[in-house]
């Protein structure tokens, strides 16, 4: 028997920067509602809202990360991870060749 009740999870999707600028801009006409745009491109309106947050937050009518900080931020994290890495392996063989001198 079928689980009752429960959906089976959407799978993850990727969009092109194009689409999401389509679809803010249809958003932001007015003409219909967040919900009726997300129904109707079978998109969730959690996702298209934030769609339309970030649109406004790179035009600067809100306060927040651009896109291109948000990005750059990125890149700095996986950097800064990689270099305490690459510290944690520098003292680990550090401490193993003083070990073997002695």
């Amino acid at each position: 028997m079928e689980s009752m009740g429960k959906k089976k999870p959407r799978p993850r999707r990727s969009f092109t920067p194009q689409f999401k600028a389509e679809i803010v801009e249809l958003c932001q006409r007015g003409d219909r509602t967040v919900g009726q745009i997300a129904k109707d491109f079978d998109l969730t309106e959690t996702a298209v809202r934030d769609w339309v947050k970030q649109a406004e937050v790179d035009a600067g009518e809100r306060g927040g990360l651009t896109s291109s900080e948000r990005e750059e931020l990125a890149v700095l994290r996986r950097e800064n991870r990689r270099l305490r890495e690459d510290v944690d392996i520098l003292k680990r063989a550090t401490a193993f060749f003083v070990k073997e001198t002695r």
